[in-house]
């Protein structure tokens, strides 16, 4: 608690702030009168400088003696409520009496007022770090759409989701998680579509986890994921403000971390990590043919791999007699088995890949393409590898990239081995057998209660409603209903006019 004294706590701050030259306070008489003195305090950068300056320092001097002095005992206000009404030009202010709250409210960036004589104080809204802006999404890019993306500061990141919802329904809770990083988290979610069976799941995972910090949206996921043991991911990252929008409307819930651009959605299904933004900006038609060439992909990234092995060392017999002639042809220079000819080039598409991401953007594309065609050409030319083994790694790895969410993909990424290994070692039966091990771990996942192969498995829960948004997306007019992720007694998005 604060002490009457305001020595007392400015002494006890000071302590506190040690060496911590960004430290910026002042002491002044408040207006012409020397017998009361007020204290402002804040971090350098991390506050509005200006908005200080004009809004709380200046009004502050200028204030009246008269007033500052002579407390209104026929209203019996007191100086330091005359102060808060009327001593600054600034509406967002509030009042606090805890130490430790105080401390928080500074270190966030906001600014303190001290008034001797009172044990209170009035914390001022001046937040004013660095930040990048709105900029454009990196990692979902789109043809048609927004172009907008998050920042890493919270209230930027639920004003750009509050723009898209005009509701008073749009409920943003804010809470602190870390003991020495304090990240403000905010949720974001409609409250009459929101399920309250998932939204108290949600509060309750985060309200668990006690760790000293949580610096980015990814720590998040992983405490408060069903099954972490899954490759998969159980709740889903974006940078988009127009998908958490569409998200929140479809009943999910949004987690906004402050520091990180990566907005998290719950619940989440397997379906959800297939649809892309711009699926419902252009024709229904030629997003329902780009949907089945990704689901297409996604196939081709698990299993051809795999199903090379299987062919071509246990089955050849499968093949046409007149490529298999060609593929033997290809063969005999290669000294290796297939096996280990499909895990060096994979290998050698991985380290481009992940050379790819860490170079310069302006390199990092070029050095990828151009390195893929000299390694690849070059691999097949020293009779390291057959020419179709490139093709088959190259058409696995270009799959990847189809599909819209990372995070799948690197579920994808690692689930082929497996398969892989499967097909090494039993042919065409371990091909099977690796692909009914994944889908009976698909099957065996959920995101907060919620089937994680749902609406290809339990879809009558909501009528088979939500298989109109599945592998094909039907025309908007015909999707009435809100998805399952929705509140049971508010199912209704389109009204039915034929009623």
């Amino acid at each position: 608690m604060l002490n009457p004294v305001m020595e007392e706590n400015i002494s006890k701050m000071k302590e506190l702030f040690t060496d911590c030259h960004d430290f910026v306070d002042r002491k002044f008489p408040l207006g012409c009168d020397q017998s009361l003195w007020v204290y402002v305090a804040y971090i350098d950068m991390m506050t509005d400088r200006m908005a200080v300056e004009l809004t709380v320092i200046a009004p502050l001097q200028r204030f009246s003696a008269r007033h500052s002095s002579i407390e209104d005992v026929s209203n019996k206000k007191s100086t330091f409520d005359i102060l808060k009404d009327c001593g600054m030009d600034t509406a967002d202010i509030k009042e606090l009496d805890d130490f430790d709250e105080i401390m928080f409210n500074i270190l966030a960036g906001e600014t303190l007022l001290l008034i001797d004589g009172y044990p209170k104080a009035i914390i001022i809204a001046s937040r004013g770090f660095p930040n990048r802006g709105v900029n454009d999404a990196d990692t979902e890019v789109v043809v048609h759409g927004s172009r907008e993306a998050f920042n890493e500061v919270v209230r930027f990141n639920t004003a750009l989701v509050r723009r898209r919802i005009r509701d008073p329904h749009l409920k943003v809770k804010h809470s602190r998680v870390g003991r020495r990083s304090e990240t403000d988290i905010a949720l974001m979610y409609l409250s009459d579509l929101v399920r309250p069976a998932i939204l108290e799941e949600v509060e309750k995972r985060l309200a668990e986890i006690d760790i000293d910090a949580i610096l980015d949206s990814g720590y998040i996921e992983g405490f408060i994921e069903d099954d972490w043991l899954s490759p998969f991911p159980q709740v889903q990252m974006t940078e988009r403000p127009d998908k958490v929008a569409a998200s929140i409307l479809e009943g999910r819930i949004a987690i906004i971390v402050d520091n990180t651009p990566f907005v998290i959605i719950v619940p989440v299904t397997l379906n959800s990590f297939f649809q892309a933004s711009e699926d419902y900006y252009n024709r229904w038609q030629i997003m329902s043919f780009v949907r089945v060439i990704r689901y297409i992909a996604a196939v081709f990234a698990v299993a051809l791999p795999g199903f090379y092995i299987a062919a071509t060392v246990f089955h050849p017999s499968m093949i046409p007699l007149l490529m298999i002639l060609k593929m033997s042809e290809a063969r005999h220079p290669v000294p290796f088995p297939a096996v280990l000819e499909i895990l060096m080039m994979d290998a050698a598409f991985e380290l481009l890949r992940e050379a790819g991401i860490r170079l310069p953007r302006a390199a990092g594309g070029t050095i990828g393409i151009v390195g893929g065609l000299i390694i690849g050409q070059a691999a097949v030319e020293a009779g390291l590898v057959s020419p179709i083994v490139v093709i088959v790694v190259a058409l696995a790895g270009v799959s990847n990239f189809a599909i819209p969410n990372v995070s799948l993909v690197a579920g994808f990424r690692l689930s082929k081995y497996l398969v892989i290994i499967l097909s090494a070692i039993l042919g065409l039966l371990g091909f099977w057998a690796g692909l009914l091990i994944l889908l009976i771990h698909l099957a065996s996942l959920k995101s907060f209660n919620i089937p994680y192969l749902y609406p290809y498995a339990a879809a009558e829960l909501n009528q088979y409603q939500d298989n109109k948004d599945s592998i094909f997306r039907l025309p908007l007019f015909a999707m009435k209903k809100r998805p399952f992720f929705a509140n049971p007694d508010n199912t209704q998005r389109l009204k039915d006019k034929s009623k």
